[in-house]
């Protein structure tokens, strides 16, 4: 069976974000925060370590380097 909680001095800049992410999700605040706490203690550790591994990866196939210009003239052509 649920458990019912009451959350106290909730900042209002807090209160409005979560109004706000209810209604674009159309959901209820109590729905929202719900949500948004089974994400909080639901979410798997980051591995710091395999997060280096992969930018070293990444790192080594970006060999060279591109000048501001360059990077400018690939934004405007619309490359990525």
């Amino acid at each position: 069976m649920p458990t019912n909680i009451t959350i106290k001095g909730i900042p209002d800049d807090v209160y409005e974000s979560i109004r706000k992410k209810a209604e674009l999700n159309h959901r209820s605040i109590n729905s929202e925060v719900i949500v948004n706490l089974k994400k909080a203690v639901q979410s798997t550790p980051v591995d710091s370590r395999h997060i280096i591994e992969q930018a070293k990866k990444l790192r080594e196939k970006a060999k060279g380097s591109l000048s501001l210009e360059e990077v400018q003239l690939a934004i405007e052509e619309g490359h990525p």
